[in-house]
């Protein structure tokens, strides 16, 4: 069963997303927490949207913990719409908000099968041609009605037009709180703006690990799953959606950390993930994951995508989209588990190490001071 539920009684029972292409708005306005609960519902409906949907066997692994890769799907999901909705608010070419980049994500409690997993989307940002959305996904039990965080993220969205994909729409502005929200947020866009083009200069072939049968190495857990993109994957534009795309990446993360610790074994959070360039329907995709950095409770695995034409062979593989995805290992009680060293072999393995190693303290250092922040 899958139900998508707005706010606004205005929403039509076509879908949100037809809504959001087809039809024309007036500009919108984001409103302040202040003044939202005395706001129009119709500039409520713009700003924020929510998705709701119980977890199915089929969204888990054995132990019936969800995915990752499903939650990151749903998240995308409550994005595109509302940042689609938004950005045909205006007069001019129809559009669809295509996502970019997806800033660290923290998997804050785990989603069970039953459980409905309610994920509220609301864009806190605008510049010339993105916008930022930010994500939260609260878990219900709806036998006891308890209610938990499950996970929290800030998508960056840039508005496609629907008549030349290559053509970035204006985005309209949002009006802001106060003078300091908007500063924030702009830093927020220069940090973004500048780590994305960092990300595009670092792109390297993937050279993989020789094939290893002693266990723990990094080339005895890597893996890689080939997908071809069909309709169902993609955008009205053909292009893949960005949640396809993350979830395959979640399941080839999952494979590498089950492979190296033989446990259950689920995802804690996602470095920011960098959508480099689009992939069209009829593109073979080849997802690539290998672990590059150990813990004592953790595991770091850097997650590439590939991607080639079948119509197009002269145009050879792509770098689409990279990212580092952090699981843990759990016993049959979900209580973490210590994870296996990691024998580390070569220049190269050592060096994607140390890099790994440096993230995984500045991570743990920002941790530390949100928690003394919030004491």
């Amino acid at each position: 069963m899958r139900c998508f539920r707005l706010r606004s009684s205005r929403a039509s029972d076509e879908g949100a997303k037809t809504a959001a292409v087809e039809e024309k708005r007036q500009p919108s306005q984001q409103i302040s927490s202040a003044d939202r609960s005395g706001g129009s519902d119709e500039a409520q409906q713009r700003s924020r949207y929510q998705l709701s949907r119980i977890m199915r066997p089929d969204d888990a692994n054995i132990v019936g913990n969800v995915h990752g890769g499903i939650i990151l799907k749903m998240i995308e999901e409550a994005g595109s719409i509302v940042g689609t909705r938004h950005c045909n608010a205006q007069n001019g070419d129809r559009c669809v908000a295509a996502l970019v980049r997806v800033e660290k994500t923290e998997f804050l409690s785990p989603v069970f099968i039953g459980e409905v997993a309610h994920v509220t989307a609301e864009i806190t940002y605008t510049s010339k041609h993105s916008l930022e959305v930010q994500v939260k996904v609260i878990a219900e039990n709806v036998l006891t009605g308890a209610k938990k965080l499950a996970n929290k993220a800030a998508l960056w969205y840039v508005p496609v037009s629907l008549q030349n994909v290559d053509k970035i729409m204006e985005v309209p502005p949002i009006k802001y709180a106060s003078a300091e929200e908007e500063e924030e947020g702009r830093k927020r866009y220069d940090t973004q703006k500048m780590e994305r083009l960092e990300s595009k200069a670092k792109i390297e072939e993937v050279v993989l690990s020789a094939p290893n049968q002693e266990q723990h190495t990094v080339g005895f857990s890597q893996s890689s799953l080939i997908h071809l993109v069909g309709p169902s994957d993609c955008t009205l534009h053909d292009y893949v959606h960005g949640g396809v795309t993350m979830k395959l990446m979640d399941e080839v993360a999952g494979i590498v950390a089950f492979r190296h610790c033989n446990t259950n074994v689920v995802t804690a959070s996602v470095e920011a993930i960098n959508f480099h360039r689009k992939i069209k329907k009829g593109c073979v995709v080849t997802v690539t994951g290998r672990l590059t950095f150990v813990s004592n409770r953790s595991m770091e695995i850097e997650v590439l995508v590939d991607a080639s034409s079948l119509v197009e062979a002269g145009k050879g593989k792509y770098r689409a989209v990279s990212a580092f995805f952090t699981f843990i290992s759990l016993d049959k009680d979900n209580k973490p588990l210590t994870v296996p060293c990691l024998k580390v072999e070569g220049e190269e393995e050592q060096r994607r190490s140390e890099e790994g190693k440096a993230r995984y303290l500045l991570n743990k250092a920002k941790r530390l001071e949100d928690k003394a922040n919030q004491q």
